[in-house]
């Protein structure tokens, strides 16, 4: 059974639109490499056509990827948003007890996870901690460092 993935409208059509690109014209642009890479001769010692097959094997793995999350996600739409509880899509404010400093994160899907913008998997550590949590709660997360608690201090849509 694949794993549902969760995906803001936003994140479906971005990945919707790499899945077209890729399908159409990533594919149209393999095959001219590995078109060209033949013209170099005796394919058992072309390091061109290698390069390009295996190439040729990541793009349609990424085809592959991108089509199964599309084929199993669920979007999230934030006039939905029950905000009593932590959920994917909520955007929730934290109180990091152990460093006294306040932080904002929005809960997303895996393949939309980006720290650097505030976006964090709903199956990260924190993620995962804060689902089904209300305002008020501290949650304890196990890091690499050690412990770090977090007290929430809302929830919004």
């Amino acid at each position: 059974m694949e794993k549902e993935v969760f995906l803001t409208q936003e994140g479906y059509d971005k990945l919707k639109r790499e899945y077209d690109e890729l399908s159409s014209n990533g594919r149209k642009e393999m095959a001219e490499k590995i078109k060209i890479a033949r013209e170099f001769g005796d394919l058992s010692e072309n390091a061109e056509y290698d390069a390009a097959k295996e190439e040729q094997g990541f793009l349609e793995k990424r085809i592959r990827e991108i089509n199964e999350m599309l084929s199993n996600c669920t979007i999230i739409d934030s006039s939905n948003i029950d905000t009593k509880t932590v959920s994917v899509g909520c955007v929730v404010k934290l109180l990091d007890m152990d460093f006294d400093e306040k932080l904002e994160y929005k809960i997303v899907g895996v393949s939309e996870a980006k720290i650097e913008d505030n976006l964090i998997s709903n199956e990260s550590p924190l993620g995962s901690a804060l689902l089904g949590k209300k305002k008020g709660a501290v949650v304890t997360v196990k890091t690499p460092g050690g412990e770090a608690n977090f007290k929430i201090l809302s929830i919004n849509a």
